[in-house]
């Protein structure tokens, strides 16, 4: 197939030939935001995903993977974003599938409306205000089945139940709800994920080599490696918000970053909490070598409609040079972009803080740095509120130039909560929101 061919979408060789012709047919939504005055920064270009059966998509790479797609169509791929070295195509991940929340009997019931749908690495072109899915690789376990997105181990993860939350699902020790990645020079890929939270690598194929786990974590019946190399503190992981983002630095190192702040020693506590924590993990050496705190902004400096902390959470971290990282600080409708600065002496890797039982924990910490906690120092480098036309929920950033970016947001597969995501005949009633990739040229280069 040429490079230049937007009419095909093309499946990794190794599980199919090609999708049927009727999916490579890409509806294209255009928009681009009025300038802002070059001081400042702004966006420059937008490009957006056409519509795909998700049923189709998920069955032309692992056959009989969905039964029924419900109306749903491919989204999610925003969960992160990394640049595939042909200009305008880009590595995407999706997350673990359709989800989404219904009460019942006042307590609410997690929903997987396609239990079977297997998290895939998806490669796409930005041609310009369309994105075209032009390669898809499926995660696979040792013996080649689908991984799925469904939660590991009961009593930890949230329960898994069918779209109308009625009928339990099995737990699945395999599962990912797969967020960040990054591609390594060997093609292999690297993914995190929210569950374990854990580590994965992930061959060029997308068979499972290695999950990377919290020590103790115990997880059982998982049908590919599971090594136990995070520190255990890192159990204490609040409920969906796992590893979220993943950098790759130049010496090949990787950065991971947890959503939110543990909840440690309770739900209560990190709810409140301001300061979550990275890991560095050396691939040559299989083990973390630095951990670091991090300092979220106050929420209502994050996004002024905003009064609850709990709704702060890091999505994505890119590599800019040397040991410097962009962070993104962010609730569902805000979005600031940080720079940091990593360095072997702010590590707090083996110190009291990755005691469970230290008492007050970092995460009840008001001000860490008053006690002398080495907490990264940041620069604000955007304010991604006040550049007119960028997405809500961004979820995954890439560096395209010194002084551009690729943004792209989750668009939850066009999921809502609530009983009303779905129809009297079981169909999806769709959000309307697309995935987006927005260009943003930045005042100063990075």
């Amino acid at each position: 197939m040429s490079p230049h061919d937007a009419g095909r979408l093309r499946v990794h060789r190794s599980v199919a030939t090609g999708l049927p012709l009727a999916l490579a047919a890409v509806l294209v939504a255009a928009g681009t935001a009025t300038a802002a005055p070059s001081r400042d920064a702004r966006v420059i270009r937008t490009a957006t995903l056409g519509e795909i059966p998700l049923g189709a998509f998920s069955n032309a790479l692992l056959p009989g993977s969905v039964d029924d797609d419900h109306g749903v169509k491919l989204g999610g791929i925003g969960s992160d974003i990394y640049p595939a070295g042909r200009k305008g195509e880009y590595w995407t991940v999706t997350d673990r599938g359709p989800n989404g929340q219904i009460k019942v009997a006042g307590k609410k019931r997690r929903t997987f409306p396609e239990p079977g749908f297997d998290p895939a690495v998806v490669k796409i072109r930005v041609s310009e205000d369309a994105v075209r899915v032009v390669d898809a690789i499926p995660l696979t376990t040792t013996s080649g089945k689908a991984v799925t997105g469904l939660p590991d181990q009961q009593g930890r993860d949230e329960a898994p139940y069918t779209y109308d939350a009625t009928t339990p699902l099995s737990y699945n020790p395999n599962g990912l709800d797969t967020e960040g990645i990054v591609r390594a020079a060997d093609g292999t890929f690297w993914l995190v994920d929210e569950y374990g939270p854990s580590l994965v690598h992930v061959s060029a194929r997308g068979k499972v080599l290695t999950r990377y786990v919290p020590k103790g974590l115990a997880l059982e019946g998982a049908d590919y490696p599971v090594v136990e190399a995070l520190p255990s503190v890192f159990l204490h992981r609040k409920i969906n918000r796992g590893f979220e983002g993943l950098a790759q630095l130049p010496d090949g190192d990787l950065v991971m970053v947890l959503q939110s702040p543990l909840s440690l020693p309770d739900g209560d506590a990190g709810d409140a909490s301001r300061t979550t924590r990275l890991l560095r993990f050396s691939p040559r050496e299989k083990a973390v070598t630095a951990e670091y705190a991090y300092r979220f902004d106050p929420v209502d400096v994050v996004d002024p409609s905003e009064d609850d902390t709990s709704e702060l959470k890091i999505s994505s971290v890119v590599a800019v040079g040397g040991d410097r990282l962009l962070v993104e600080e962010r609730t569902d409708k805000a979005a600031r972009l940080q720079l940091v600065e990593l360095s072997r002496k702010s590590s707090i890797l083996g110190s009291p803080w990755d005691d469970g039982t230290t008492s007050p924990s970092l995460e009840q910490l008001d001000d860490p740095a008053a006690v002398g906690v080495p907490v990264l120092a940041k620069r604000l480098v955007v304010d991604l509120n006040k550049v007119d036309g960028v997405q809500h929920k961004i979820e995954g950033i890439a560096r395209v130039d010194r002084d551009t970016l690729a943004l792209i947001n989750d668009n939850d597969f066009g999921m809502t909560d609530g009983a009303g995501a779905f129809d009297a005949q079981g169909r999806l009633v769709d959000s309307g929101i697309k995935t987006i990739v927005t260009y943003v040229r930045l005042p100063e280069g990075l």
